[in-house]
C-alpha cells in the first residue's frame, strides 16, 4: 500500500492509495516421514498451492529414487536434505523468503523442527512429530535403538533436552502441532513436549485428531487433518497479507 498522486489532464492532480497484491507468494516446504515419500503429499501440496502458495515436496535420501542409501543415511544427512530444499524454495523468484512455512510429519516433523532453528521460518506445522535424543546424531537411522527412542518419547521432556525441542523453544513464528489419539509411535507425552517447548512462539495451535492412529490410515482422520491444516494455514496467510502485518 502506498500513497500516489494521479495526474488529471496534465493540469491538476488527485491523491490516491494504491493497494496491490504481493508480487511474491509464501513458500511451503513439505517434509515426509520415514518409510514414506513425496508422492503421498502431492494432493495436499496442490490444495495448499490453491491458497496462494508455492509448495515444494521432495524425497529425503533413503526414500523415493534414493532408497539405495537407506541403510546408511543419518539424521544429519536428512537435515542437510531439508535445508537444501528450503534454500531452493526460498530462492525462487516467485517466493517471499520472509514468508516461509515448514510442514513435517513424524520423522519429517522432527527434521522440520530442527531446521526451524537453522533457517528463517514464519510458520511451522508439525503432525505427530517424532523425538530423538541427540546422541548418535551421525549414526544411520536404521541402526538406532528403537526401544530406547520410544522410551525417550514416553516422558515429557524439558525444552532444552534435544535439538528439536531447543529449536522450538527459540521459534518466534506461528506453530501448529497435531497429534493422534491412538498413536503408539509418537505418544501423548512426546506431543506435550513439543507444545510446551514453544515458549516464545507468536502463537501455538494444538489439536488432537480423535480416533486417529499414527499414519492416519482411515479416510475420516485424513480429512480431519487436511481440514485443520488448511484452515490454520489459510488464517496465517490471510493474516500476513493485511497491511498491519506486512
Amino acid at each position: 500500500m502506498k500513497q500516489v498522486l494521479i495526474s488529471v489532464d496534465g493540469t491538476d492532480e488527485v491523491q490516491g492509495v494504491l493497494v496491490a497484491a504481493p508480487n511474491t507468494l509464501p513458500g511451503v516446504l513439505i517434509v515426509h516421514g520415514w518409510d514414506s515419500d513425496q508422492a503421498h503429499y502431492q494432493i495436499r501440496a496442490e490444495d495448499l498451492a490453491a491458497l496462494g502458495c508455492v509448495c515444494l515436496t521432495f524425497d529425503l535420501r533413503g526414500h523415493g529414487r534414493r532408497q539405495d542409501v537407506k541403510a546408511s543415511v543419518s539424521r544429519h544427512d536428512n537435515l542437510r536434505d531439508v535445508l537444501a530444499a528450503f534454500d531452493l524454495l526460498a530462492g525462487q523468484a516467485t517466493v517471499d523468503p520472509k514468508s516461509m512455512a515448514l510442514i513435517g510429519t513424524s520423522y519429517g516433523g522432527y527434521l522440520a523442527a530442527v531446521a526451524s532453528g537453522r533457517r528463517s521460518v514464519r510458520w511451522l506445522a508439525l503432525r505427530v512429530p517424532a523425538l530423538y535424543p541427540d546422541e548418535d546424531w551421525g549414526v544411520p537411522k536404521e541402526q538406532l535403538d528403537r526401544a530406547a527412542i520410544l522410551a525417550y518419547r514416553e516422558q515429557v521432556r524439558p525444552p532444552d533436552s534435544d535439538r528439536a525441542l531447543s529449536a522450538c523453544r527459540a521459534f518466534r513464528g506461528d506453530a501448529f502441532v497435531a497429534g493422534s489419539e491412538f498413536d503408539e509411535l509418537v505418544p501423548g507425552p512426546c506431543i506435550a513436549s513439543y507444545v510446551r517447548a514453544f515458549q516464545r512462539a507468536k502463537s501455538i495451535t494444538h489439536r488432537t485428531i480423535q480416533g486417529a492412529d499414527h499414519g492416519l490410515t482411515d479416510e475420516r482422520s485424513q480429512r480431519t487433518y487436511d481440514g485443520l491444516l488448511s484452515a490454520w494455514l489459510t488464517e496465517m496467510i490471510l493474516g500476513a497479507r493485511t497491511p498491519s502485518n506486512r
